[in-house]
């Protein structure tokens, strides 16, 4: 084998050496401006002549979750659109339950009674969505979609849940279609819990109506600022009426700063640090956030932000307010209830268009209302205190 040149490298590395400084002051000459570049085929009419380079995927993060319709699960089918259902309540316990031996009974010795019975119902209401896009769309490959209606269909379905998660979290009355001009209207949560509620001055829920069989509308009260006290307060409420309210649901404001809170009262456990590995530096992430805490009765309720719950205008006591409400749901108590669920028909063709509706005929069924809790017209942007 040839041995390598070592006076040939050497030569070289001199050479490189000696002109590093011409190189260092060289300047290099932009392209004259009469050479053709990407700017001159871009003015090229109409249009120019460069190809548009557009990724084939279409980016959203507008697609999230519906907590409370995933919690509450499907209560099956109705055969009207005016549902109802009973509630009952066992008599508080008797400390004068007591009996001589050998005692006989009376007619008037009977304990069967309805005292605490109550039927409810609700309306339904239909929701809908419509896509229409011409022949020529339907038939043409867009960006990021091979199937224009079926891209627009998907988009609307998710557009309507979001619709139906919104209206069932609302303080909306009930209303019964008339076939004419008036659409039904399902009453949403925050306008059938009556029983355990904290409210702004002036609010008002009145609940389902046995006169009329409709559910009146939440009235706003004024806007205040969320603590703890309020939440332990309704949570006691419940539990004595034999709920288990596992589940504080609210807006995103309301349950980050309740976090918060909970983050920097003694009597929250204190944060450790989870360490991965030994040795120096390891991995170290720092627990700064609470979703869930233990109640005084021994069960865990978590915290469940809903980016879909609506906001509204207090009743402006002063200055006007954007105020939410924050419930303590038992799941168990609550169900959507469709009348043929979620279908998408395919509409009479007119002309050289292409046309579909998806709708559903859906009502929210509040079994039990005194199984939840509802802390309403609260500041989302105040801090939440003991």
């Amino acid at each position: 084998m040839n041995k390598p040149n070592k006076l040939k490298f050497l030569s070289v590395a001199l050479l490189v050496a000696e002109f590093e400084p011409i190189r260092r002051n060289v300047c290099f000459m932009a392209a004259p401006a009469d050479y053709l570049d990407v700017s001159d085929l871009k003015a090229v009419l109409s249009g120019g002549l460069i190809r548009e380079d557009v990724l084939n995927e279409i980016f959203d993060n507008s697609e999230i979750a519906t907590p409370f319709l995933d919690m509450i699960g499907d209560g099956g089918s109705y055969n009207n659109p005016y549902v109802e259902w009973t509630e009952d309540k066992l008599a508080a316990p008797n400390l004068n339950n007591k009996n001589v031996s050998g005692k006989d009974i009376a007619s008037t010795d009977n304990d069967a009674n309805v005292t605490n019975a109550k039927r409810v119902g609700n309306h339904a209401q239909i929701s809908t969505k419509e896509i229409m896009i011409t022949d020529r769309q339907g038939a043409i490959s867009a960006v990021g979609r091979a199937d224009e209606m079926g891209y627009q269909t998907a988009r609307r379905t998710i557009e309507c849940r979001y619709d139906i998660e919104a209206i069932a979290l609302s303080g909306q009355a009930s209303v019964q279609d008339d076939n004419n001009a008036t659409a039904g209207q399902s009453a949403g949560a925050a306008a059938f819990i009556t029983t355990n509620k904290d409210l702004g001055a002036g609010g008002a829920i009145a609940g389902f109506q046995t006169g009329t069989k409709l559910v009146s509308a939440q009235v706003p009260g004024e806007g205040r600022a969320l603590s703890f006290a309020m939440i332990s307060t309704q949570i006691e409420n419940v539990y004595k009426l034999g709920g288990i309210t596992n589940v504080l649901m609210g807006v995103p404001g309301q349950t980050k700063r309740l976090g918060q809170f909970l983050l920097t009262t003694p009597n929250s456990a204190k944060p450790t640090q989870n360490v991965e590995g030994t040795g120096k530096g390891v991995a170290q992430v720092s627990q700064q956030f609470v979703d869930a805490f233990k109640t005084d009765f021994g069960f865990y309720m978590q915290i469940v932000p809903n980016r879909l719950q609506a906001t509204y205008a207090d009743a402006a006591g002063g200055a006007a307010q954007t105020v939410a409400n924050l419930f303590g749901f038992d799941a168990r108590y609550w169900k959507l209830r469709t009348l043929y669920g979620w279908r998408v028909d395919p509409l009479a063709k007119l002309g050289l268009s292409l046309r579909k509706m998806l709708a559903v005929d859906w009502m929210l069924q509040a079994s039990l209302e005194r199984g939840n809790f509802i802390i309403a017209d609260l500041n989302p942007t105040s801090a939440v205190t003991a």
